[in-house]
Order: structure tokens, then C-alpha cells, then sequence
């Protein structure tokens, strides 16, 4: 699954989703995280509820396609720090530089609602060189998540 239409973003708190948008961004989430990297893991933490959710929706001719979403969390949830997590690219839009636009946009959105200030992640260790793209420094050894290597990075205000 190509985009055929433009890009629609979003961002909407847990309760403004509707039943089909959040069925929609649990399934992706699954996908990925669960089916495709193989990790058996609690998604549903508690934390949805309480972040807001950033969306990268298309219309396709079968209906809205969900390309990628990522969580903005706010600052004392996850850290000390605002945090940006649950980043996933449907697998279809995998090098067309959504995983890019979805992290700028995120971040955009995060200071756009809590004011510009530092951004903790806890990226999965292969991809710092991609977070690093977008600011983000190591702060912090590699550690295990969920059988996968982990290391929080930083992006200062």
C-alpha cells in the first residue's frame, strides 16, 4: 500500500479517537511491534489514555489507510522529560520518508502543546543513526527492552 492521496495529520488525544481510528493504530502497532519483531510485550500499558497520538492518514480508495502514528507523552509519564514513543511505519510506506516526516511531526506537535523543551526517547539501539537525523543525541548506555536492544537519546529545546 503506496499513499495514492496526499497526507493527512492529526493529532488527538486518547478519548477523540474514534472506535475505527484507534482499532486502526492498535492493529499497526501490533503489526510491527508484536508479529513483525517478534515481541511478546504488553502495548496496552495504561499510558495511551493520558498522550496525545499523532496520525499520518491517507484516503485510499477502500478508505482512510493508516501510514504511521507515534505517541507524544507528556513530561513525568514515561520521564522526567516530554517523550515521543510507540513511533511505527505501516510496512507498505517503508521508504517513501514517512518514518522522517512522522518524527518531525511529532516533535513540531509535542512543542506545539507543551512548549518547546527537551524530548527523551527510548529508541531502539539500531536506529540512532535515524534519530540522530532529527536531533536526538545518546544519553546513556544500550540496555534490553523486551528482548531488544534500547538507548535513551535526548533532543534539547
Amino acid at each position: 500500500m503506496r499513499p495514492e492521496g496526499p497526507t493527512h495529520w492529526r493529532c488527538l488525544p486518547f478519548d477523540a479517537m474514534s472506535a475505527r481510528t484507534l482499532y486502526r493504530l492498535l492493529q499497526l502497532r501490533t503489526e510491527v511491534f508484536v508479529v513483525e519483531q517478534r515481541c511478546v510485550f504488553q502495548d496496552m500499558d495504561g499510558a495511551d489514555a493520558q498522550c496525545m497520538h499523532v496520525l499520518a492518514e491517507t484516503v485510499e480508495p477502500e478508505g482512510v489507510e493508516l501510514m504511521a502514528c507515534a505517541r507524544l507523552v507528556p513530561a513525568g509519564l514515561k520521564y522526567a522529560e516530554a517523550s515521543i514513543g510507540r513511533v511505527v511505519t505501516n510496512p507498505a510506506t517503508r521508504g517513501s520518508g514517512i518514518g522522517h516526516a512522522l518524527v518531525r511531526q511529532s516533535v513540531h506537535m509535542l512543542h506545539g502543546l507543551w512548549g518547546v523543551q527537551p524530548i527523551r526517547i527510548g529508541a531502539q539501539a539500531h536506529l540512532q543513526a535515524f534519530y540522530g537525523q532529527h536531533g536526538f543525541q545518546p544519553d546513556g548506555p544500550i540496555y534490553i527492552e523486551d528482548g531488544i536492544d534500547h538507548i535513551e537519546m535526548v533532543r534539547a529545546a
